[in-house]
């Protein structure tokens, strides 16, 4: 029954044997499955009316482009994106992803036993993830507990790459974004003043910081509840910013609200978080430096005495940039037809024969796209 309630007129319904719904959001339902014809165990992402509003759509066709490019055991895994009935009318999309167990905000409300090994390696694996995907260019943007996913054996992976964005500046570590919507909680300083429209990868840096902290101490560091309360309780910690990081923020009325501050001095992390070995405390403060440039670089801090015994550069590898190419559409104004097909065109990767029959052209019945698409996906 939940079969039939879960699939609507897919074909390849019939290859999975649904276990239970594990999740739900606005984006739809996750159960876990059997996948019958391998014995796998998986995720089945089902997203509903994705083509109701355009910037959903077009967020669902970030993430899963996204996730087909970033191949990493840091970052989980679309195994399979199910193929629609009809490539122009549906509405439904079904992607499956490897299944694990948990996220790391159910691992710290449940564990109050994480010992120091758990913190360093749940860190060194995110900051891993966080190398590979800042070498091609790519920015998160939304890094909290509840998008990294956990298994019981202690592995976690990146997910949910629908706010994530790509550099292609030519200062490859800097992007322009104006529709900055992540959580508040792991939101850099530098984000909730609107210091600047121009921000590099130093914001997943700082969210990582937020996490490590959560991680050592079971709760979150610094809950605000709205933006100028965020500000406070950075501050409270960290003191009130140097002058000339001051002079550095671009947006006028942030750096004159930062001038009028109350000044606060710093409070020493060995004090805030006294049960804490020196060894994190010492990188946590690097992660978590209000100004940017003083946070390292996802590479930089893997190379901290915090990792001796465990870092392994072999393991920890960089890729090439992404292509331009691949996210021509971010700079286009796309119809919701257009973000169909789009998305259409990801899922055929995952059909390799229907997508060798496209890209030669010799059905042309099945891929009617639009000639702006088609000059687009051609190039």
């Amino acid at each position: 029954m939940l079969d039939r309630d879960f699939f609507t007129e897919y074909g390849e319904a019939s290859q999975y044997e649904i276990q239970e719904v594990v999740g739900k959001g606005s984006y739809g339902v996750v159960a876990s499955a059997i996948d019958t014809h391998t014995g796998e165990r998986v995720a089945i992402k089902k997203m509903n009316n994705v083509f109701e509003h355009v910037s959903d759509a077009t967020r669902i066709l970030r993430e899963i482009k996204l996730l087909r490019l970033l191949k990493h055991a840091d970052i989980v895994e679309i195994k399979h994106i199910m193929l629609p009935p009809s490539p122009r009318e549906f509405k439904d999309v079904y992607v499956v992803f490897e299944l694990m167990e948990s996220d790391l905000h159910q691992v710290i409300k449940l564990n109050d036993d994480l010992t120091p090994e758990h913190h360093q390696f749940f860190l060194y694996q995110l900051l891993r993830g966080l190398k590979y995907i800042h070498t091609g260019n790519v920015f998160h943007r939304d890094l909290k507990p509840k998008n990294i996913l956990a298994n019981a054996d202690c592995k976690v992976k990146l997910c949910d790459f629908g706010l994530a964005r790509v550099s292609f500046t030519n200062a490859p570590s800097a992007i322009f974004w104006t529709d900055y919507v992540a959580t508040r909680w792991y939101r850099a300083p530098e984000l909730c003043g609107s210091f600047s429209s121009k921000y590099t990868p130093a914001i997943d840096i700082w969210s990582i910081g937020c996490i490590f902290a959560e991680l050592l101490t079971g709760k979150p560091l610094f809950p605000g509840k709205n933006v100028v309360h965020q500000l406070e309780l950075i501050t409270d910690l960290l003191g009130t910013p140097a002058a000339d990081t001051i002079a550095r923020v671009g947006n006028e009325k942030a750096r004159k609200y930062l001038s009028s501050m109350r000044k606060k001095q710093p409070i020493p992390f060995s004090k805030k978080f006294p049960d804490v070995d020196r060894s994190a405390l010492c990188i946590l403060e690097r992660l978590l430096a209000f100004d940017p440039k003083d946070r390292p670089s996802a590479e930089e801090a893997l190379a901290d005495l915090y990792f001796d015994g465990l870092a392994d550069k072999e393991q920890e590898p960089s890729r090439q940039p992404i292509s331009k190419l691949e996210f021509e559409f971010e700079r286009r104004k796309l119809t919701r037809d257009d973000v169909r097909e789009l998305i259409y065109r990801e899922i055929l990767e995952y059909h390799p024969e229907m997508l060798k029959e496209y890209l030669q052209g010799t059905d042309q019945t099945h891929f009617v796209y639009p000639r702006s698409i088609t000059k687009m996906l051609l190039q």
